[in-house]
């Protein structure tokens, strides 16, 4: 296994693959219902390989995720590993509520310490909420007595506002979206500049995108194919990362043994990508972005929309579906990411101040309706996808 560190704990070594404990395998199709023999015996090979970075939530598989990973490293395999978990912050109402959930949580995970602790899917709004109620002042009292060991945060929002929470604080760490395909998406690869500028290490989530770029068309595999490198699709995507300066590690929500042994031998043998393969990999964003519905490049000149509207958001969840040819995906995404953050585009009034500043000229207040007719009924359960990352 190859190790990286945190630029502010530079000889903490840290394992370039992360274990996400979000896409856990399950029975029934129940997401409380974890396989526990088969996700434990996981979590033993992950760690055997190397792997000690675990990552997991307050709400991962209904509540469930941090309980199994309590019993999961008992008999010694906690010692093993460094613990990442996080503040649910829609959970937080008074300052009491810090304290209160994350002793719930280390009672769930059976420590006394949970080694990086992040505020959960932290965006403009929700760190306004976590300012005025004295977040970071609470959670260095944490920080004293041991609780807990760094304290940092994971992204789903504006670059704009990446920029303002990453100055706001010393963070240790961070945890944003990236991926071959979302370079421009949320903090992106312009976020993980910012980071490492100011000395933030970076946690990686969403790799393979939601495992689609795991499970890709014949073309696509014929692009990875030509290049005689005998990789795999995913191998291909989390090599494109590891690429990347300022990545500490990667997460992936794998589902499978087999899975873990195949990412573990990818994190072992990872690489700079060269020029010819950074060539293949360009072959395959253009036959995606060509699949796109709409040409959007997520630059947000059209933000703020007057009426709320996340408009790069409605066009990612709509070209997610038209690219991987999953309406399912698609739905998921835009009912995760875009309608309970309170950006859906029925809230579009069609005053066209957006179209105004589009350098790609979309129509904007059309294809925004197009999109929201997509996606009137309520979404489905997220898709099961091949060897996914650990989202939030």
């Amino acid at each position: 296994m190859q190790y990286r560190s945190f630029p502010r704990s530079p000889d903490l070594r840290i394992s370039s693959l992360g274990f996400g404990a979000m896409r856990l395998p399950v029975i029934g199709g129940e997401s409380a219902a974890i396989d526990e023999e088969t996700a434990t015996a996981m979590v033993h090979e992950a760690i055997r390989a190397g792997v000690n970075y675990l990552d997991t939530a307050w709400v991962y598989h209904a509540g469930q995720s941090e309980p199994f990973l309590g019993r999961a490293l008992r008999g010694g395999w906690r010692q093993q590993v460094q613990l990442a978990t996080k503040c649910p912050v829609w959970e937080v109402e008074v300052e009491g509520d810090f304290d209160r959930l994350l002793d719930a949580q280390l009672e769930r995970l059976q420590t006394d310490r949970i080694d990086f602790y992040l505020l959960h899917a932290l965006n403009g709004e929700r760190w306004a909420a976590m300012r005025r109620l004295g977040a970071t002042r609470n959670l260095e009292r944490a920080l004293a007595d041991g609780r807990i060991g760094h304290l940092g945060f994971s992204f789903h929002g504006a670059l704009d506002d990446f920029q303002k929470i990453a100055g706001a604080y010393d963070w240790t760490f961070c945890q944003i979206q990236l991926n071959y395909l979302d370079e421009r998406f949320q903090a992106g690869l312009a976020g993980l500049h910012h980071a490492a500028e100011r000395k933030i290490g970076v946690v990686v989530m969403e790799p393979l995108r939601g495992g689609s770029l795991a499970r890709v068309p014949p073309a696509v595999q014929a692009i990875w194919d030509r290049s005689g490198r005998g990789w795999s699709a995913a191998s291909w995507a989390l090599r494109w990362v590891w690429s990347l300066p300022g990545v500490v590690t990667v997460l992936s929500g794998m589902g499978s043994v087999e899975q873990v042994r195949e990412n573990v031998a990818s994190a072992r043998a990872a690489t700079p990508l060269g020029p010819d393969d950074l060539v293949r990999v360009d072959e395959a964003k253009a036959f995606y972005r060509a699949r796109m519905a709409v040409p959007c490049t997520a630059c947000g000149y059209c933000l703020p929309c007057p009426s709320g509207v996340d408009i790069p958001g409605t066009f990612s969840a709509y070209n997610a579906a038209r690219m991987f040819d999953s309406k399912t995906l698609g739905a998921w995404h835009y009912s995760t990411f875009v309608v309970r953050s309170g950006g859906g585009a029925d809230r579009c009034s069609r005053c066209a101040a957006c179209e105004a500043m589009c350098p790609q000229s979309i129509a904007i207040p059309d294809r925004l309706e197009e999109a929201q007719s997509r996606y009137r009924r309520p979404a489905p359960a997220r898709p099961a996808l091949v060897a996914d990352p650990d989202p939030e």
